[in-house]
């Protein structure tokens, strides 16, 4: 009887790999499994090694090339359901009325109608499961180029003998890498769930249009680091929240407008696979940790080109927009709020700063999504409002091409002075007196305007 190593094989190269996956997973192969853990941000134990086990052996049976972004869901509720509480009636019924309070007030301050909606509280569970959908679209492109640049690196790294069997797996070799990546996102903003107030935060439109959210167990934490009676918070956190929902309800091209920029910029990132091959070349299956640390700190991702720089402008002088008119109404709105200038600098000084999620993120996707000009977008729509008012004011949210521009956030005066039509009257007196003087250098002279003001005729 002829031994089985001289049968033929009629395995496929996917086959293969996912054999020597397998074997390479089960311990034989060298992979120490706790360190498979620390490369996803998993903590190591039981528990977490069966989870992504299970994961990995999911992304290798996949039938198409997208990435399973339920790893991350699932990954971003565990983490948030760690250290929560369920929210508290009396917390509940303080917080509605704030809303009831804030909805009034807001009405004043801004052009925008109330929301369709009542206002939501969540756990930070139910926050995670609610934006994940959003954090996945925006880290879809890079975990895609990560993955890619990874099984091309791979492959060409490969002994000859094993090129063919990783190139017929590049499908699988992306999933895994995909499902490593989603896992990492997860954890990022289940953590993220911790500190976040609300459903706009962070600034971008994470939750559906009209959909308005506070987190209470966060908003009291954030309240305990100020001197200031807990009823203030609230109101001001919930005005500030139903500022930005109606913002994003009412212009309805900006939640689109928003994430288009922010994918595009994503897809525009290049990989860094020099750095890539030196990971291979060294690559240890027992200390996954290098692996982790390069995913986690951004270090695959290349320096930013002059497109992504200005692409980057151009985003952050929108997000800065939207955050220096939620301000500037928000102050209008809470102008009766005896402690509301302290909130308001505690939470600018707290959106300046970031947390360690949104810097995990930001290292993930290559994007940091604060506002840097902040402070003159908010200067810039405060001298709007009393130039023009509110109306005048909220109708620049019309369309993207009635949106002030960098250079209206360094100079104010020349956008109230095209919103008033001054700059026309002036542009107007200057071609007069550029006409009278070029009649002069021509030795002729200016005919004086009649008395009704008209020219006189030739």
């Amino acid at each position: 009887m002829a031994d089985r190593q001289d049968e033929p094989d009629d395995r496929s190269p996917e086959d293969e790999f996912r054999e020597m996956l397998s074997e390479l997973l089960s311990g034989a192969g060298g992979i120490d499994p706790s360190s498979l853990a620390g490369a996803a941000g998993l903590p190591n134990d039981p528990a977490s090694l069966a989870a992504l086990f299970g994961q990995l052996q999911q992304a290798m049976n996949r039938a198409d090339d997208g990435i399973d972004w339920s790893v991350a869901l699932k990954q971003g509720e565990e983490r948030a359901a760690t250290g929560q509480r369920q929210i508290a009636d009396d917390e509940r019924a303080r917080l509605d009325q704030a809303f009831q309070v804030a909805s009034l007030w807001l009405d004043e301050a801004v052009e925008f109608g109330a929301l369709p909606g009542t206002p939501e509280l969540l756990t930070r569970r139910a926050w995670v499961t609610a934006t994940m959908p959003i954090w996945s679209q925006l880290a879809e492109p890079v975990a895609l180029s990560i993955s890619d640049a990874l099984t091309r690196v791979m492959s060409e790294q490969a002994p000859e003998e094993m090129r063919q069997m990783i190139e017929g797996a590049s499908r699988m070799m992306r999933g895994i890498g995909g499902a490593l990546f989603a896992m990492q996102l997860g954890q990022v903003v289940g953590q993220l769930a911790t500190e976040v107030v609300s459903g706009g935060d962070i600034g971008i439109p994470l939750l559906d249009d009209g959909r308005a959210a506070i987190l209470p167990q966060n908003a009291a934490a954030f309240g305990d680091d100020l001197d200031i009676p807990t009823d203030q918070i609230e109101l001001y956190l919930a005005v500030r929240e139903l500022a930005h929902a109606r913002l994003f309800r009412h212009a309805r091209w900006l939640r689109l407008h928003l994430i288009t920029a922010i994918t595009a910029f994503a897809r525009g990132i290049d990989i860094d696979t020099e750095r890539l091959e030196e990971l291979a070349e060294g690559f240890d299956p027992s200390n996954t940790e290098a692996l982790r640390n390069a995913v986690v700190n951004g270090a695959l991702i290349r320096a930013k080109s002059e497109g992504q720089q200005a692409a980057l402008a151009r985003l952050e002088t929108m997000l800065a927009l939207v955050e220096g008119w939620v301000d500037a109404a928000t102050a209008d709105a809470t102008s009766r709020l005896p402690k509301s200038d302290a909130i308001a600098e505690s939470i600018r000084r707290r959106r300046a700063s970031g947390g360690p999620a949104e810097s995990a993120f930001a290292t993930l996707v290559g994007l940091e999504l604060r506002p840097r000009r902040l402070r003159e977008a908010t200067a810039m729509w405060r001298a709007v409002t009393d130039a023009v008012g509110i109306e005048a004011r909220d109708a620049l949210w019309a369309h993207p091409d009635l949106l002030p521009t960098a250079e209206d956030l360094d100079d104010p005066a020349r956008l109230i002075a095209r919103l008033t039509g001054t700059d026309a009257a002036e542009t107007e007196a200057d071609d007069e007196f550029d006409q009278a003087l070029e009649q002069l250098l021509r030795g002729e002279t200016p005919a004086a305007p009649s008395e009704d003001g008209e020219d006189p005729p030739a």
